[in-house]
């Protein structure tokens, strides 16, 4: 459950405890569970509580908590990206910075224009955007969960140090967001490894057919889940401004209801109250849409970027190797620096195999997880929209028996 506080700027949200785990991740593995029991949205920040649960010897404690921020999320995830013993796995993608100011612009622009309007359409709408709010908050809070769950259920990362520091360091971490400089260096270090990417795609044959393969692979289904999840945007925005059309439809037939002569009023009434029940289930399908199918889709394109990453660290894994070649064969002809060319060699060999070896499980795993994910969301976003449907039939088939009736009177 969500509750907004009103008058007090610095206790926006919290999350009850008394919440479902999160659906996106299977932990299979009991050992190590971790989730984000509670949460609280201020204006410029939201404070996390990290709570873990573990059988591990490597912690303190069984059951702890701590209290995070979004940018100490960011810092775990620089920090694996950064690590040379993760550059043969896919490394989770870290969560959206949280964003309400969307949210929080459309509350101001209806406390705004609250005198052009009914008392009766203005808690409406206000009632629509608390609810838009609480539900961007709550998807928040879920990303920043899955994060860490994906980390307690890898092998690997789960004994990573910094991660294990995350969880059980009682204090805060003292990381700071990225500055202008940082952010600009950034953009250009993205922009550098996006022209390697394509210089090495179009110069560095992958000797391996199971690597081409995926490298093709991933860069057509990127473009098309990308597409994929701006179009499901799309959609269910058109669901939310239906509702909202329907409630502005609700409000002039209840004004026009009240200014029309008796004989009509009830008739008015009652259409008012019929668009009123469609606009509360033309929300729900929109909420359901989001969560199954957009946030889904959007999970995974970020998931696929983060697979793509690691095939750009393989190949220039195998073009560093392919280079150690050419210096060995150099120092042969020249008879120089022999030893020195054939242990870099050997060493550029044995990190270029080791590291192929741990991408091909890693891309298996995520597509069974993929997959996964994708039958259970659409099943249950199938299901949800039969029940929508279903309810929504049911109501027309309702109005209309009502009004008859009141016409028949």
């Amino acid at each position: 459950m969500l509750t907004l506080h009103e008058g007090n700027e610095n206790s926006g949200l919290t999350r009850d405890t008394n919440k479902p785990r999160s659906e996106t991740i299977d932990l299979n593995d009991s050992n190590l569970l971790v989730d984000i029991s509670d949460a609280l949205s201020e204006r410029d920040k939201v404070k996390f509580t990290v709570h873990t649960k573990t059988t591990l010897s490597d912690f303190q404690k069984p059951d702890f908590s701590v209290v995070r921020q979004h940018e100490e999320f960011i810092w775990l995830h620089d920090v694996l990206e950064e690590n040379e013993d993760y550059l043969g796995y896919i490394i989770p993608p870290p969560p959206p910075r949280p964003d309400f100011d969307a949210s929080r612009e459309k509350l101001q622009k209806l406390g705004d224009g609250e005198g052009t309007m009914t008392k009766e359409e203005f808690n409406k709408m206000k009632q629509e955007l608390e609810a838009e709010y609480l539900a961007t908050f709550k998807k928040t809070v879920a990303m920043h969960e899955v994060f860490l769950q994906r980390l307690a259920a890898h092998s690997k990362f789960r004994n990573d140090q910094n991660f294990k520091i995350f969880l059980e360091y009682d204090n805060d971490l003292c990381v700071r967001g990225k500055n202008k400089k940082e952010k600009i260096a950034g953009f250009f270090n993205n922009f550098t490894r996006s022209a390697d990417d394509i210089v090495l795609s179009s110069t560095q044959k992958d000797i391996d057919e199971f690597f081409e393969h995926e490298k093709v692979f991933l860069s057509e289904y990127y473009t098309h889940i990308k597409d994929c999840t701006q179009k499901a945007d799309k959609m269910t925005r058109a669901h939310k401004n239906v509702a909202d059309c329907y409630i502005k439809i609700s409000t002039s037939m209840v004004q026009l209801a009240t200014s029309d002569s008796k004989e009509l009023e009830k008739f008015l009434g009652k259409v008012a109250d019929c668009f009123e029940k469609a606009r509360k289930i033309e929300n729900r399908v929109s909420s359901d849409e989001d969560l199954k199918l957009s946030d889904t889709l959007r999970y995974f394109m970020r998931d696929t970027a983060a697979a793509k990453d690691l095939l750009y660290r393989r190949l220039k894994c195998l073009a560093n190797y392919e280079t150690a070649n050419r210096n060995l064969e150099r120092a042969r002809a020249k008879n120089k620096d022999v030893q020195i060319m054939e242990t870099l060699q050997q060493e550029a060999c044995e990190k270029f195999e080791s590291m192929s070896k741990l991408a091909k499980q890693e891309l298996n795993d995520y597509k069974v997880r993929r997959v996964a994910a994708f039958r259970k969301n659409f099943v249950d976003l199938v299901e949800l929209e039969l029940k929508h449907a279903k309810a929504q039939v049911q109501l027309f088939k309702s109005c209309l028996s009502t009004l008859k009736d009141e016409l028949d009177q």
